[in-house]
């Protein structure tokens, strides 16, 4: 059965942006697009809430609104759409456990946590174990601004084997060129293991080590994806600064995110941080061991 991509709305201008987003989407992938919307009525004891009747008629106007606008853009595409009876986190964790991939809209960016979907849309991201795009307003829009997909590269080449594959999947949907990035910097003396200064040695140095690094993490997916053109990209400097960079005129940033227990809850990393608050286009966060 082919997994659908999801998008969570709530009637905002976001939401429906990526709504649009993931229309498009699951038509370049021929997927099967799901809309949800999570509403919990809320007693009438709470000042200023309507009863539940009308609560529920404007959740499933909000939702039909939704349907609507995507199944009119996208005729031939396969649309399901449910209002679900639980609060969001919960149900957005459990539609991208089921999803190929989840979609949310993001309101804007700035220093003040750029917070998607109203207050939760970070704890989705810190939690999901499907990837989740990211998309503001403007990034809802047909036309796209670029013709590459750029994707953040770290660690060994297992690592990053996720973010890859979901990388060059939608490149080749959209005809697109993937642009790979490895950034780096000077190590602190004890920065680097005493294994990976030998090997940057017989690389020849520390930079050329980082691109030996990369072009073995792009090897499967340059056989597996050969229509795909590449280019890697190897820079010194911080993870964020270099991405948001090489993603000024991106269709589309992806980046990876660790799987980890935090104590915190709504831990992403502090480059999928800055991409989500500063890029400027969609942004696709996958889950990694």
């Amino acid at each position: 059965m082919t997994r659908p991509v999801t998008v969570g709305v709530d009637g905002s201008p976001e939401s429906l942006a990526a709504a649009d987003w993931a229309a498009r989407e699951a038509t370049l992938r021929g997927m099967p697009l799901r809309i949800v919307h999570a509403w919990l009525w809320q007693p009438l004891d709470v000042p200023v809430v309507q009863d539940r009747e009308v609560q529920a008629r404007s959740a499933s106007a909000l939702l039909l609104e939704a349907e609507t606008r995507v199944s009119d853009r996208y005729p031939d595409l396969s649309v399901t759409a449910e209002v679900v009876p639980n609060t969001p986190v919960p149900t957005l964790l459990a539609e991208a456990d089921r999803a190929g991939m989840l979609v949310l809209g993001s309101r804007g960016h700035g220093a003040i946590a750029g917070f998607l979907l109203g207050s939760y849309g970070q704890q989705v991201i810190a939690s999901a174990t499907r990837p989740v795009v990211s998309v503001r307003a403007r990034d809802g829009q047909h036309a796209a601004e670029g013709d590459e997909v750029v994707v953040g590269q770290q660690g060994e080449a297992e690592d990053s084997d996720a973010v890859l594959e979901f990388a060059f999947e939608a490149a080749a949907a959209r005809g697109a060129t993937v642009r790979a990035v490895r950034a780096w910097s000077l190590p602190p003396i004890f920065a680097y293991s005493p294994g990976s200064m030998r090997l940057a040695d017989e690389a020849g140095g520390l930079e050329p080590f980082e691109r030996k690094t990369l072009e073995q993490a792009l090897a499967p997916w340059r056989e597996r994806f050969p229509a795909v053109p590449v280019i890697p990209h190897v820079e010194i400097g911080s993870a964020g600064q270099v991405l948001l960079s090489a993603a000024a005129r991106a269709q589309l940033l992806v980046l990876g995110r660790r799987v980890r227990r935090s104590p915190v809850g709504t831990r992403i990393g502090s480059a999928a941080h800055a991409a989500l608050h500063h890029a400027h286009c969609p942004v696709a966060v996958v889950p990694h061991s």
